[in-house]
């Protein structure tokens, strides 16, 4: 086998791109953050002050794992496809060759199990999982009660609000299972400004003419968009607004000929139990993996 690392995500997509377009929905994290990488690239957006790469592994002519470390933040975790454990330790045994401990191993199992495992065998140390998570997809939406109320982007405006409510997210949904608030990354103030200017954010507003709601969706790439961050206020819940936006949007993207998936969180049952009853299904199993240093 062998590994290839980019610092060019142009580069690395156009190797990596023909195996992104064969499982899209499985790929999204990969696809989504390298196109959008690109983009914010050509527009003068620096890269990330810490390590920034994508990674391809071949065997002979054929890819077998893509793999890609992107986090804005430390301890700044890498992202795994699915790939032969061979390939999962291939990396873990380059990285440490190149005095680079991994941090944290997040992505498809057990691809990301064998990445950390193989990390603390070589550096030492420990790894746990930090969180377990559902990657869904829907292909036909099951329309939800209609709740009264107007779907809008979120605009300039809106940036201090919507920057409270991502944060909000970040430590509400860290607290509801059972994980410290303060070791989750929340969110970059920055990105969120680009967020909102790429018509990625979506606020539901009450009768009132309060919002009550924000919900993201990505743009997208290789034919498939991501729904997240969904956030609801503590003093709107209770009435279905979730399910009623999180519909909406999956299903204007569907008329458009796109797929549609999102994250859910395992140890928040609620949540789960929300996006199965509006259509989506589980696809694939993945985690984040906390990998400590001896």
């Amino acid at each position: 086998m062998k590994l290839q690392f980019f610092t060019d995500p142009s580069e690395f997509l156009a190797v990596a791109g023909s195996v992104l377009a064969a499982d899209p929905v499985v790929g999204s994290v990969v696809a989504t953050i390298s196109e959008r990488a690109v983009r914010e690239r050509a527009d003068g957006v620096p890269p990330p002050d810490g390590p920034c790469w994508w990674a391809v592994i071949t065997d002979g002519d054929a890819v077998v794992g893509l793999a890609m470390r992107t986090a804005p933040r430390p301890p700044y975790p890498m992202f795994v496809l699915p790939m032969p454990d061979a390939a999962a330790r291939l990396l873990a045994t380059t990285l440490h060759d190149r005095g680079e401990h991994p941090g944290g191993s997040n992505g498809a199992l057990p691809a990301a199990q064998v990445l950390a495992e193989e990390s603390v065998r070589l550096w030492g140390g420990s790894t746990a999982v930090e969180q377990r998570t559902r990657l869904f997809e829907c292909r036909a939406v099951v329309p939800p009660a209609a709740v009264a109320g107007v779907l809008r982007p979120a605009e300039a405006t809106d940036l201090d609000l919507v920057q409270r409510w991502v944060e909000a997210f970040h430590v509400e949904a860290a607290e509801q299972a059972g994980r410290d608030p303060g070791t989750d990354n929340g969110p970059d103030p920055d990105g969120v400004r680009r967020q909102i200017a790429a018509g990625k954010l979506w606020l539901f507003v009450g009768p009132d003419g309060a919002p009550a709601h924000l919900t993201g969706v990505n743009p997208p790439a290789f034919g498939v968009s991501r729904i997240g961050p969904v956030y609801t206020p503590k003093s709107h819940r209770g009435r279905g607004i979730a399910s009623h936006v999180v519909a909406e949007l999956t299903a204007r993207g569907l008329a458009a000929g796109t797929r549609m998936c999102l994250f859910t969180d395992q140890a928040n049952p609620v949540s789960n139990k929300v996006y199965e009853a509006i259509g989506y299904r589980p696809v694939v199993d993945m985690a984040n993996l906390i990998i400590d240093a001896s």
